[in-house]
């Protein structure tokens, strides 16, 4: 591997590219180890079994000979922390326990994602393996919106709940959440971040509330979930109630812990790593009948990863939240029959397509007018639309901060003259805060996020007024360059991108948020043939080799009609190229090969 040079400024890009063919640098991921990196990299490699390369890979994510070791294991017997560490646990999980030893009815309010669907299955379905009866509510986006609502609340009371479990919500509902008090107890699953203190209810269980010392702030709800369960097991196992009774098999929600997890972009470190590991073990196992028949609808092939969970399940389950009926999802993953569960999947996927067109639509006029935005200086793009669907706005916007670069909102106008929608940011540009802080000024009727996603609603007027706001709130996004960085972390040529290496690389699985998969660069290679593959031609796929012969790798190019580097990967005639992408092993009919793929490419000078 190539050794990173130490100034970023002077010596950090990667085989010369200042411009690739995407308009992209290609820098080293991690400078700061070009020395000692190299030394911890090969321990690491001696340690662990794999190759130099990958050692050094595991050494720029802070990683020695001690700690490698469980990053390529995660177990959950090594990394569970004890659920009592997060603040509310021992109470949530007493509570929980007395509505299982009481045979009460327990109302489980949800959210509308795929996390909110997760963690709210996870808690019927641990529920009702007790002998509970469970109700359960998932608002609907355009009539609800997004948390406990007090008609929604009330008509659980008045169904018989005498115990009210927010999941992946309920944080920021305290004045909502009081109108119960007296009639029902509320406990509270969430990992939102709050304002202010949580709401006055018997328990907020909330690794993200300001006095909750556990470090486990990467948790999603369901796997703030997962962590209940496991106390909520441990309570009642003290109280005798297993005695003569089967205790639940806990690991088996594992598979909706992981799809969660990847879904909401959690970081995959640490306990999470270990969550998602192991839930895709008990993911392929297809026990679950409604993940099964999603699979099978959305053509999941073995061996099942985080992609899989974030570009074939993902979308699915949340295409109902976003322009269907929003409880699709967790009767999905809660479907005990098969044929159920088929007939559930085709929905999914059908209702997902409907949203992909939808998105469409909206996509081409907004990327014109981010265009326009972007050509006037504007640090923040900020867009808005009559026709356009609240339940998308959020992925549109998504698409148009990785094609420009920028923080970027994105609302609907409504009929009521209002314009509800959702912003994404980029790195080190905090959307959160500056939502939060447009929403105390007055700018915003309702506001709130984190640092990389945000949602919004205001009056149509003042769209105006909080895009200069956030304009000069968040000004340094106006010197970000027009497109992303590609970060690298190896050179390899052409003879030496084998099957062995994608291999080792593919141990440092599963890939996400906090653990990128990492980008090689392949120098100086000639296309020996290019042909157009998939729906409509949609995927390029090219024959590669080194610029003076020897062995030949496949690479592909996936969107190449959208893609810059298209045209120079099918010109015949081409200089030689510089490649950056994914290096993976792919099993087929029994065989496994290395594949390339092509994130971006450069012209070699």
């Amino acid at each position: 591997m190539d050794a990173a040079p130490s100034d970023p400024a002077e010596g950090a890009v990667v085989l010369g590219v200042r411009s690739s063919l995407g308009g992209r640098r290609w820098l080293w991921r991690d400078s700061r180890l070009a020395d000692a990196g190299g030394r911890i990299g090969l321990m690491i490699a001696q340690q662990a079994g794999v190759s130099e390369l990958v050692g050094q890979m595991l050494a720029a994510r802070g990683l020695d000979g001690n700690t490698a070791a469980t990053f390529l294991d995660p177990t959950l017997r090594a990394l569970m922390p004890d659920p009592s560490a997060l603040q509310d646990m021992d109470v949530a999980a007493d509570r929980l326990a007395e509505a299982v030893r009481q045979g009460e009815t327990v109302a489980v309010f949800g959210d509308y994602d795929v996390d909110g669907a997760c963690a709210a299955a996870l808690v019927t379905g641990l529920l009702r393996q007790l002998g509970c009866p469970v109700m359960t509510h998932v608002p609907d986006r355009m009539t609800e919106g997004y948390g406990p609502n007090a008609p929604a609340l009330e008509a659980l009371v008045a169904r018989g709940a005498t115990l009210v479990v927010c999941v992946d919500c309920g944080t920021a509902a305290g004045d909502v959440l009081a109108t119960l008090a007296g009639r029902a107890d509320i406990v509270v699953l969430d990992h939102h971040k709050a304002e202010g203190p949580p709401p006055s209810v018997l328990a907020t269980v909330n690794p993200n509330r300001p006095d909750c010392v556990s470090g486990q702030r990467g948790l999603c709800a369901a796997g703030v979930a997962f962590l209940t369960a496991v106390a909520t097991i441990r309570a009642l196992r003290r109280a005798g109630w297993f005695a003569g009774r089967p205790e639940p098999d806990l690991m088996a929600f594992l598979d909706i812990v992981a799809l969660a997890t990847v879904c909401d972009v959690m970081p995959l470190t640490g306990l999470n790593r270990a969550l998602v590991t192991q839930g895709l073990k008990i993911l392929a196992r297809r026990r679950r009948l409604g993940l099964d028949a999603l699979m099978e609808v959305a053509g999941a092939r073995d061996p099942l990863s985080a992609f899989t969970c974030g570009f074939a399940l993902g979308p699915r389950i949340n295409a109902g939240g976003r322009i269907a009926e929003s409880g699709l999802g967790l009767e999905l993953l809660l479907c005990d029959d098969a044929a159920e569960a088929r007939r559930l999947a085709e929905r999914l996927d059908a209702v997902n397509r409907r949203r992909q067109t939808v998105e469409s639509t909206i996509l081409d006029r907004a990327m014109e007018e981010a265009a326009d935005q972007r050509a006037a200086g504007h640090a923040v793009l900020v867009l808005s639309g009559r026709d356009w669907h609240p339940g998308v706005v959020g992925i549109v916007a998504g698409r148009i901060k990785e094609r420009f670069n920028r923080p970027v909102l994105v609302g609907a106008e409504l009929e009521d003259g209002t314009v509800k929608g959702s912003g994404r940011s980029v790195a080190d540009i905090d959307l959160g805060a500056a939502i939060i802080a447009a929403r105390q000024m007055g700018l915003l009727t309702t506001g709130g996020g984190h640092a990389m996603a945000a949602g919004f609603s205001l009056p149509g007027d003042g769209v105006s007024a909080l895009h200069d706001f956030l304009n000069e709130r968040l000004r340094d996004a106006a010197a970000l360059p027009d497109a992303v960085d590609v970060l690298i972390e190896g050179v390899v040529h052409v003879a030496g991108a084998t099957v062995a290496l994608a291999t080792d690389i593919g141990r440092m699985a599963p890939f996400g948020a906090g653990n990128d998969e990492p980008v090689l660069t392949i120098p100086r290679v000639r296309v020996v043939r290019a042909d157009r593959i998939g729906r409509e031609g949609g995927t390029l796929r090219v024959l590669v080799e080194g610029e003076g012969g020897g062995p030949r790798l496949k690479a592909l190019l996936f969107r190449a009609d959208d893609h810059p580097a298209a045209a120079m990967l099918e010109d015949r005639n081409a200089p030689p190229l510089h490649l950056a992408g994914w290096l993976r092993a792919e099993n087929w009919n029994g065989r496994t090969d290395a594949s390339f793929f092509i994130r971006d490419a450069a012209v070699a000078t």
